[in-house]
């Protein structure tokens, strides 16, 4: 099984290496990676075009937003299943994706997903949350349920069958997509127990409280949406969160 790795990066100079590195140092997996530079300025594409091998998809142009690039990246991947690494980023080890590529050996899988730690800006060591997902199951929706998306990968037909990113979303265009691929009937998962993915904190999610409001906002048109739920289902994802900074490995 082909695993393509898509990677919107914008002005990533001093984090890109060390997501690329990451993903070259996978072992025991077939593994293409999908660059998709939005015209950097800083020089990341310089970074991206040294860093390049025979594995690499590497395009570079303006694009509308991060939606919008990885939405690129996925059309021009062409691997079995697909998933995203951000470009600040790592996987937890080199071993990621032999994990991920053992799930899908079973061909009912429709995807696989991990846990995921938020690490320190300046040192990914430090963890400032654990998010410990655990086994789908679709009433988990309902309670504000997602799996970490920086973890998850989906077969292609989930992809071709559903598509990839409502880009009209800015920030929660992956909770509208999740929702969309767990809800639909006879959807199977597959987790994986243990630490897939370190995230720099600071996203783009969280970088201030308009952005918190808009994401609330977002995410409560994507449960709308979906059907899968309202108030109470935002309520208790936020909620859910709280437990992220508790007895954290």
């Amino acid at each position: 099984m082909r695993i393509s790795v898509i990677t919107a990066v914008y002005n990533r100079a001093a984090t890109v290496r060390e997501a690329i590195a990451s993903v070259q140092a996978q072992r025991d997996a077939e593994v293409e990676h999908v660059l998709i530079d939005g015209a950097s300025t800083d020089g990341s594409l310089a970074i991206m075009e040294e860093m390049r091998d025979g594995r690499t998809v590497l395009v570079s142009e303006p694009d509308e937003g991060i939606y919008d690039a990885l939405s690129k990246g996925f059309e021009r991947a062409t691997g079995d299943a697909l998933g995203l690494m951000h470009s600040d980023d790592l996987f937890a080890d080199d071993e990621v994706l032999s994990s991920v590529t053992e799930a899908f050996a079973d061909p009912s899988v429709d995807a696989v997903h991990g846990d995921l730690q938020y690490v320190a800006q300046d040192d990914p060591g430090r963890v400032i949350r654990h998010w410990r997902s655990g086994p789908f199951h679709p009433r988990r929706l309902k309670r504000g349920w997602m799996p970490p998306h920086p973890t998850l990968y989906l077969r292609r037909s989930v992809l071709e069958e559903h598509g990839s990113f409502d880009t009209t979303y800015r920030i929660a265009a992956d909770y509208d997509a999740i929702l969309r691929y767990f809800g639909s009937p006879g959807f199977k998962a597959a987790y994986v127990p243990r630490v897939l993915v370190k995230m720099r904190v600071g996203g783009e999610s969280n970088q201030s409280l308009r952005k918190i409001l808009l994401k609330s906002r977002e995410d409560y048109r994507a449960l709308r949406r979906s059907g899968v739920g309202g108030l109470g289902t935002l309520a208790c994802k936020n909620l859910s969160k709280i437990g992220q900074f508790i007895g954290k490995p």
